[in-house]
């Protein structure tokens, strides 16, 4: 997300080229990252440097999974979410276009709705990514930061026409569970997975769930940076005490643990690391690598 402003480029193509290196197929993005970090009050600059590393790395594109998302980019400087693009027909034609240029690539893999627009009617948004997948310009839609009531009405909408319809969901989710009626502190108020969410999931599965912030931006190992309120339960106490005897058997960390939990569980998570070193990065494939005991699993799961 902080590529290309806060972090900067000769970091960055070190971490992808060690993403890659390490097996890494999928690489997130959003043609909006990173607007609140760069002094002109606008994105693009992430995808501007995956571009520049794809450039440079020929062959590359062929190995690894772009998607990028349209939404969510201020029409005017130091006003979001009030002036947020939306999602019309011409936003998301034109946010295509400015991806694809900004990457350097003709196709993305996974295109995504990075949050709802009241202003917009589904059926123009629905039809309008349709569009994009019955050219190629992209293989599959995804639904971020959306109620699961918004998401069925649009693949509803999509079956009815015989569209393109979502069938990835990116929301928060990660091990430890905010306190119930809560709003996120970090996150959209639709963006953290609920039992609603897994509920309509376990009965849709032809959707894939993306789990972004999975490890609360280093809250699970960090003592500068404690949970945000919503986690200040007796819960989050057990919760973390088994993660604890987890991580001890498998001489890991929290964090392995967590990216194991939600990479192994039914159903499988994709989670979205953010990582500012390479050592970050090495820390999350090693957690992705680790399988769990069904025991193990058990525990993690009764834990509440």
């Amino acid at each position: 997300m902080l590529f290309g402003t806060v972090q900067d480029e000769r970091g960055s193509f070190e971490i992808l080229d060690r993403f890659v290196d390490a097996g890494g197929a999928w690489i997130d993005t959003a043609n909006c990252y990173a607007f609140w970090e760069h002094p002109t009050g606008f994105g693009g600059q992430s995808e501007e440097l995956l571009g520049r590393w794809l450039a440079s790395r020929p062959g590359v594109r062929d190995r690894v999974k772009i998607s990028t998302k349209v939404g969510c980019e201020p029409t005017e400087a130091g006003r979001f979410p009030e002036t947020a693009e939306g999602l019309s027909a011409g936003v998301i034609k034109s946010g295509i276009e400015g991806s694809l240029r900004r990457l350097g690539t003709d196709h993305v893999e996974l295109y995504w709705a990075h949050k709802p627009d009241p202003a917009t009617p589904l059926e123009e948004t629905v039809a309008a990514f349709d569009e994009l997948v019955s050219t190629g310009v992209v293989g599959r839609l995804g639904a971020s930061n959306y109620p699961a009531w918004q998401i069925e009405r649009a693949r509803q909408i999509a079956r009815t026409h015989g569209s393109a319809g979502f069938t990835a969901v990116q929301q928060h989710h990660t091990y430890l569970q905010p306190r119930p009626a809560t709003q996120p502190t970090v996150v959209h108020r639709f963006g953290a997975v609920t039992d609603e969410v897994l509920h309509y999931l376990e009965h849709n599965p032809d959707l894939a769930l993306w789990a972004y912030t999975p490890l609360l931006s280093g809250r699970y190992t960090r003592a500068d940076k404690p949970l945000p309120a919503e986690y200040d339960h007796p819960g989050t106490t057990r919760r973390l005490a088994v993660l604890d005897e987890i991580a001890a058997e498998t001489g890991t960390s929290r964090n392995r643990v967590v990216l194991a939990w939600l990479t192994g569980g039914d159903p499988a998570i994709t989670p979205i690391v953010g990582v500012s070193a390479v050592e970050q990065l090495d820390e999350a494939v090693a957690g992705v690598s680790l399988e769990l005991t069904t025991e193990q699993r058990e525990r993690l799961d009764s834990a509440a």
